[in-house]
């Protein structure tokens, strides 16, 4: 097996494993209908994510970290899946807020991500 597949799948583990403990970690800390956990992790996730682009690290730093982690780490289906759960429950203002919010913030702190790692501060 080439050792892109086996970064990408190491990457992808521990990065799936490190929100599920950081999830449990949100949801005791914050116990609301509001899903921060999903919320912060993929803030987080962008930002890192612009990090890693800008830095131009080689190709298999990207695949272990890029692809594989902050692939594993971020989550867009369960975003979806917050989304739907929110509509289901009638719950319209939380919904329109979660929606835009995680859209226009998670793209600034990849944009964040992309100037402080270009700029060298990080």
């Amino acid at each position: 097996m080439p050792i892109e597949f086996l970064l990408v799948g190491l990457g992808g583990s521990l990065g799936a494993a490190s929100r599920f403990a950081i999830t449990n970690i949100i949801k005791r800390k914050l116990a609301s209908e509001f899903p921060f956990a999903t919320f912060i992790i993929n803030l987080c996730g962008s930002f890192l994510l612009g990090i890693l682009l800008a830095s131009q690290m080689g190709n298999l730093t990207q695949l272990l970290l890029g692809t594989g982690f902050m692939g594993g780490f971020t989550t867009f289906s369960t975003f979806h899946v917050e989304n739907i759960r929110l509509l289901q429950k009638k719950r319209y203002v939380m919904l329109g807020f979660y929606f835009l919010a995680s859209s226009i913030f998670c793209i600034l702190a990849a944009l964040l991500g992309l100037k402080m790692g270009s700029s060298g501060t990080f």
